[in-house]
Order: structure tokens, then sequence, then C-alpha cells
């Protein structure tokens, strides 16, 4: 009984180990290039989850590849802007295995295969910035800021070389950091509040002209204004003028009416306020007080 166990556990090593050289497995994170005598194909390709037979080694040889997103730093870099400032920058990329036959006779490794990005995003990174102005990265007005379209441009400059060089698909690029020397900042603040002084002046002109205009308006109003009230006080005061005139006729007429309107004109300019007053009754006007006198018309 002791022999049977013995030898179905052999049979079973037996068969896990030929399975072990015949036979590999794929993950879902996984992709895998089968070689035959170190020369493989296209449909030697396996990007498929599952159980693969295989002839053993030395005829076929499996390399397995992680195909998940890959995050690469480059180390900070400097270039130049178009207008030959310049700037240090930190960019990153996230990739991923997308063919694994041409990544194996490409570069064979993902060290490799980073080492090449980092002097693609270099040269990509001296090309397309030298392209912009530095006012497209800084600038005290967001509108003109056109940092993500850098990187997208970017981005399309290094994902065609990538993918047709190495088997690589890059998937972002983005600037993490953005620096400047302490020379370009002085300079470049000196720029922002030039622009600002300049705003500012211009705000100032405009809205000092703005004032001008609406005084020169509001003095030629006023001007029209005094004119025509002028004119209406004169109209007025010739009217009033020719109905005094008539009046002042008719008491050159009748000397006793006259003589009694400027009685009582007096009167009331006395006691307009509060006032004793202790006079003769006899006394002009005041005698008006005790009778009234005898005035008729004239015929």
């Amino acid at each position: 009984m002791r022999h049977i166990a013995t030898k179905i556990f052999a049979i079973i090593i037996i068969v896990v180990l030929a399975l072990y050289l015949v036979s590999f497995q794929v993950r879902e994170t996984q992709s895998a290039l089968v070689t035959t005598f170190g020369k493989a194909t296209s449909e030697d390709e396996l990007t498929e989850a599952g159980w693969y037979l295989r002839w053993p080694v030395p005829i076929q040889r499996v390399y397995k590849f992680d195909s998940r997103l890959r995050v690469l730093e480059a180390d900070l870099g400097e270039t130049t802007t178009k207008g030959a400032v310049p700037i240090i920058v930190n960019t990153y990329v996230v990739w991923r295995i997308a063919e694994p036959l041409q990544f194996y006779n490409a570069v064979g490794t993902v060290k490799e295969a980073e080492n090449k990005l980092i002097s693609h995003i270099s040269d990509t990174q001296n090309k397309v910035i030298g392209q912009h102005y530095f006012g497209e990265f800084v600038n005290s007005d967001p509108s003109k800021i056109k940092l993500k379209q850098i990187e997208d441009e970017m981005l399309v400059d290094i994902k065609t070389v990538a993918y047709e060089n190495y088997g690589v698909e890059v998937k972002t690029l983005g600037i993490k950091q953005l620096k400047i020397s302490e020379d370009v900042s002085k300079d470049v603040f000196e720029r922002m509040k030039a622009e600002r002084n300049r705003r500012t002046e211009a705000t100032i002109a405009q809205g000092t002209a703005e004032a001008t205009r609406i005084k020169t308006d509001a003095d030629s109003k006023k001007i029209e204004l005094l004119a025509a009230a002028g004119a209406r006080a004169k109209a007025i005061r010739g009217q009033g003028d020719a109905e005094a005139a008539k009046f002042y006729k008719l008491l050159e007429e009748d000397l006793a009416l006259a003589m009694f309107l400027r009685d009582i004109e007096a009167i009331k300019k006395i006691l307009e306020k509060r006032a004793t007053v202790v006079l003769s009754t006899d006394t002009e006007p005041f005698k008006l007080l005790k009778e009234m006198p005898k005035l008729e018309p004239k015929k």
C-alpha cells in the first residue's frame, strides 16, 4: 500500500513538472512573447489572459511583460523658450507595453525602455517648448497661459515615436514642475509690475478722459440752461415791467391812491415781525388804523 502511494505521488510530480515544461500561464495584467530558437513573429505575441502550451527550453522560451500602466518621471531639465528665456521643467509620462514583439526586439527590458523614453522626453521638451513664448507658461492673464496645449503637443510628438520604435504606448504626458532662475524671476516680476502699471495708467487716462468729457458736457448744458433761464427771466422781467408801467401810469393819475398804497406797504413792513410801537394815531401812516381816507375813483 505504501509503494502505491509513493508511485502515485511520483507520477503527480512528473505530471506537474511536465506541465511546467510544456505550458505557461498569462495573467490579466501581462502580455507574453514566445520565441523559437531565439526568433519570434507577430503570431507569437500573446496579449490575452489564459493557459498556453509550448515546447520546452531551449526550443522555445517565454518572455512575460507587465502590461499595466507605469509612471516615468524625468529629472529636472533646463530648456529655452521662443523668446530665449531659460526655464526648468519636470515632465512625467504614463506608459505601457503595447506591442510585446516590437518591445522585445527594440529594447528588451523595462529599464532600457525608460532610458529611451527619458531621452525622447528631453528632445520633446526642447522641440516643443522652443516654439512657445515664456508668457504662455507664466502670465498675469490666465487666458494667455497655454500649458495644456503645450502638454498636448509634447504628447503627440513623443507618442508616435515611442509606439513605432519601441512598441510602447504613451497614454499621458504632463509638466509636474515649472521653475525659473532667480534672475529670470526678477525680470518676470519687473515685467508683470510694468504691465500692471501700464494697465493702471491706461485705466486712469481713460477715466480722466471720461471725466473731462462728462464735465465738458455738463458745462455745455449749464451754459445752455443759464442762457435759457436768463432769456426767460429777461422776458418775465420785461413783461413785469410792462405790467408795472401800466400801474405806475394809473398811480400818477391818482396821487391819493398812490400815497394810500405806500402807507399800507409801510405798515406791513413795520408790523412784519412781532413789535410794540407807541405812536400817535395821527402819525403817518398809522392814522390809517384810525380811519380810512376818502378815496374816490378818477373820472
